[in-house]
């Protein structure tokens, strides 16, 4: 009797241990979050200017590569001079702001988004930051699905996240996982405290958002550690609290303005901790101080080992740049330091980041209040009309990036001859005639291109 009531009961043991296994391994439903966050999902697609390598080895048979590498010359022929690429971007504001990354976006002559209902809308770059990989696009219109924004302090490693994204060009594609780490600092990356999840990120998804069990964005997706270009298990996602600092920035700015305190810096391991008497591995250690910046002049030094900012301690050197990040110029910081085992507190009064570029004047530096091309044109010379067997013209020295000409894929060295087919005659001319059109019509205007003539439809703006 004894013996069949001790099998009962490991069986029932058995059963009870399979049944939570069985529970444990259960997938986390998205299915409900995928249908309402979708919308706010958009496709992006990107037209980019070709580099000269790439020209070479798109010309260079795969054969001559192979043993020459990209040594070898050849007769110039023709070839594209644009390339498409795509990557993935989300609403943040019912008034078409999206944020996105920089790399889909960088050197873009052209961008187009795709919505879930099919539509195509142009966008504008607002503005873009490569440090931290963020840039925001604008498209014209109102009543955009937006998504809410989550709290990354409250994201916790293990906790299932799902993300959404064109991957290989292909629209709306989720995939879900779990948060593997936070404030990762990648190799030669200080400025962000990624996100890192085992959810499978692709080309294509850059840009789209991650998402937490809430429905609410935790991350911009961004890059992947691979060796062969695929997804190899390791995906990080920028913090969306430091994707929308730097969006506010760029909406209000038109760039992204930094602290600055002029350190290097590097974590403490083991054999560092016991050189300088600390209990554990903690702190960041000052490798170097720049001249004249703030930190040379509050009196940091090299060997330092800062251990607190604000009387917030800091464990590893990201969260110390992640905590900087957070800061303006001008505010000053209280520093606690390890200095010949002795620990000394220090303020330093932050300055603006020499690197950083000042804002564009967003009325113009002209007195032009009328419609905006932006390009930089000149007359054509005697000789360049001969050539061309023309009758004035105007050259197109610059295309300025974003600009409606740039959308219209427009490039420098294009001649415009005629606009709605009236003959240009000189660069006044030219100017004179589109200043007569109104915002957001749209112009014909006939180029030559490369000896060829064709005719592109220009919005003005």
């Amino acid at each position: 009797m004894k013996t069949n009531e001790l099998k009962k009961g490991i069986y029932a043991a058995v059963f009870t241990m399979a049944a939570v296994q069985t529970n444990a391994g259960t997938p986390v439903d998205f299915s409900n979050l995928v249908e309402n966050v979708s919308p706010a999902v958009v496709s992006v697609n990107v037209v980019k200017k070709m580099s000269q390598e790439e020209l070479l080895q798109q010309q260079v048979p795969e054969i001559l590569r192979r043993f020459f590498g990209n040594q070898i010359v050849i007769p110039q022929q023709k070839a594209p001079q644009e390339k498409t690429g795509f990557g993935s971007a989300f609403f943040i504001g019912k008034d078409g702001y999206l944020l996105t990354n920089h790399h889909v976006v960088e050197n873009a002559s052209k961008v187009t988004v795709v919505l879930n209902d099919r539509r195509e809308l142009d966008a504008t770059v607002v503005g873009s930051d490569e440090r931290t990989d963020v840039a925001l696009l604008k498209v014209s219109g109102g009543s955009f699905p937006e998504l809410k924004t989550g709290n990354v302090d409250n994201l916790r490693v293990g906790e299932p996240v799902l993300a959404i994204g064109s991957p290989f060009g292909f629209e709306y594609s989720a995939s879900a996982g779990i948060v593997s780490a936070k404030m990762r600092n990648m190799t030669g990356e200080t400025s962000v405290p990624f996100i890192q999840t085992d959810v499978a990120l692709n080309p294509g998804n850059s840009g789209g958002p991650l998402f937490n069990q809430k429905g609410e964005v935790v991350g911009v997706n961004s890059r992947i550690f691979s060796g062969t270009g695929g997804y190899m298990g390791l995906s990080f996602s920028i913090p969306i609290d430091v994707a929308m600092d730097i969006a506010d920035q760029l909406k209000k700015n038109g760039k992204v303005t930094r602290a600055y305190l002029g350190l290097g810096l590097q974590d403490i391991d083991r054999d560092l901790a016991e050189s300088y008497k600390l209990p554990k591995p903690e702190g960041s250690l000052i490798t170097q101080i720049a001249p004249n910046s703030p930190a040379e002049k509050a009196g940091l030094k090299s060997g330092d080992v800062i251990l607190k900012i604000n009387g917030t301690p800091i464990l590893r050197t990201v969260e110390l740049f992640s905590y900087l990040n957070r800061l303006v110029p001008g505010q000053t910081v209280q520093f606690e330091v390890l200095r010949d085992d002795k620990r000394l507190n220090i303020s330093a009064k932050l300055s603006t980041a020499p690197d950083d570029t000042p804002a564009k004047n967003k009325a113009g530096n002209t007195q032009n209040k009328g419609p905006v091309l932006g390009v930089s044109i000149r007359d054509l010379t005697a000789q360049e009309q001969s050539r061309l067997s023309v009758k004035g013209g105007v050259l197109l020295q610059d295309v300025l990036r974003g600009g409606a000409a740039s959308q219209a894929r427009l490039i420098p060295g294009d001649i415009i001859v005629q606009v709605n087919s009236r003959d240009v005659k000189n660069a006044s001319e030219f100017v004179e005639t589109v200043a007569q059109f109104k915002k957001n019509n749209v112009v014909r205007m006939t180029i030559i291109r490369d000896g060829q003539r064709a005719i592109v439809g220009v919005r003005i703006q």
